[in-house]
């Protein structure tokens, strides 16, 4: 790999690191307040409501500037979300700042790769960053439940620095620090010398641009595939996030701190899973791995009858090792099918569109079954059934798409 590859993945690490560490410090935040157990997942919902209300802008503005520049621009609004925080905003409403900017910040992470790389080291390219990604969250959630935890909170508290009340404050500027990392690698991310489309003043133009791209993503063959795996997978595992924490904390008795580290156990298996990936798929074989996705959701059914630390420990790595095996090869082949078809920016605009209106539907569902007073076993159910039945449907459609092409391949030698 390029030297300039590296640098992407740190400016990467640190700004997810500090994402998923905010998370953590928001929940405890809202329990904090005393507010309602829903809006828990409603934290993320707010995240990603940008992805979905900007997704029409935010590719076409990654494609109109150099990607360094549109990072260092977008990692600053998170500075700017993580200072409302600091200053004592609303949990929700900083958090909603914080996913704006990182709606903005995502095309260009991923569009890069494809600009800066040739397409035979994609995959290897996705393992790495999602592999990187997952650590930082396994790190983000650790260091945000360390931050959380009493003992901690008490030592930052008493710390007389200026400006800084208390031990929340104190944890939100350590926090913000990794955002200002983040910027510094930024800045040194290398221009690919791709040309760029200036971005255009109409507003709807570059809403329908958009619908044409997405459509035109839905109605490739393997692009719909990938689109609808990758689509399915960010939904769930934003979900599976809070559901990972009510179960530790009603099958195993564990409190926030020590179900935030359970977190970070299923990103070591999505970690495993991706690197395992990057290794062992090819792009072109990349639709083999679909099946993992069903065995994905089947397992996570076995959730409801674990109670004892150690196995549910494992189970939630392995758990992760099938979604990242599955989701590396699948991320890579839509990006490569979106550059082919409409440009880097614009693809993962697309793909982030989706992803993250999956996100919603996902988790706002999820707050409405807390809402209506469903157990979190019944949920769990719920939700693993869901995952292997659309994954099947997929394997379906993607079988049904072979056929076709091989018809129309026929029917073509037939009239030569």
């Amino acid at each position: 790999m390029p030297g300039g590859f590296y640098i992407i993945m740190a400016a990467q690490f640190f700004s997810a690191l500090a994402d998923n560490a905010l998370l953590i410090i928001a929940i405890a935040l809202l329990r904090d307040m005393s507010a309602p157990e829903q809006f828990e997942p409603l934290l993320k919902l707010f995240f990603t409501l940008s992805y979905v209300l900007l997704a029409a802008f935010v590719g076409a503005f990654a494609d109109s500037m150099p990607k360094w520049r549109v990072m260092l621009i977008s990692n600053t609004v998170k500075i700017g979300g993580c200072l409302m925080l600091l200053l004592g905003s609303h949990p929700l409403l900083g958090y909603a700042v914080i996913g704006l900017g990182a709606a903005a910040y995502s095309p260009a992470k991923y569009g890069i790769l494809t600009e800066y790389l040739p397409h035979r080291l994609l995959v290897v390219a996705n393992g790495w960053i999602e592999g990187l990604t997952v650590g930082a969250i396994i790190a983000g959630t650790v260091l945000g439940g360390l931050l959380i935890h009493p003992d901690v909170m008490h030592w930052l508290g008493g710390r007389e620095v200026p400006l800084l009340d208390s031990g929340f404050q104190c944890a939100i500027a350590l926090v913000g620090a990794l955002y200002l990392i983040a910027a510094a690698f930024n800045a040194y991310i290398p221009d690919t010398g791709v040309d760029h489309k200036p971005l255009k003043n109409n507003p709807l133009y570059l809403v329908h641009d958009f619908r044409h791209c997405l459509k035109l993503l839905w109605r490739d063959k393997l692009g719909q595939i990938s689109l609808a795996v990758t689509t399915l997978f960010w939904g769930a595992g934003a979900t599976l996030q809070f559901i990972v924490i009510k179960w530790a904390e009603h099958n195993l008795g564990f409190d926030l701190s020590q179900a935030s580290m359970l977190q970070g156990v299923v990103a070591i298996g999505i970690a495993i899973g991706s690197v395992l990936a990057a290794r062992l798929i090819s792009l072109r074989g990349s639709v083999r791995v679909i099946p993992l996705g069903i065995a994905m959701g089947l397992v996570v059914l076995t959730m409801i009858f674990v109670t004892h630390a150690w196995i549910a420990m494992a189970l939630m790595v392995l758990v992760g090792a099938l979604a990242g095996f599955f989701v590396v090869p699948m991320n890579a082949l839509l990006q490569h099918r979106g550059h082919i078809l409409m440009g880097a920016g614009h693809s993962i605009a697309v793909q982030n569109f989706n992803e993250n209106l999956s996100i919603l539907a996902m988790t706002g569902t999820y707050a409405l079954l807390l809402l209506f007073g469903l157990s979190i076993n019944g949920v769990i159910v719920l939700f693993g059934l869901f995952v292997a039945i659309t994954m099947l449907l997929v394997k379906g459609r993607h079988e049904a798409n072979q056929r076709e092409h091989d018809s129309v391949a026929l029917l073509d030698d037939r009239r030569h």
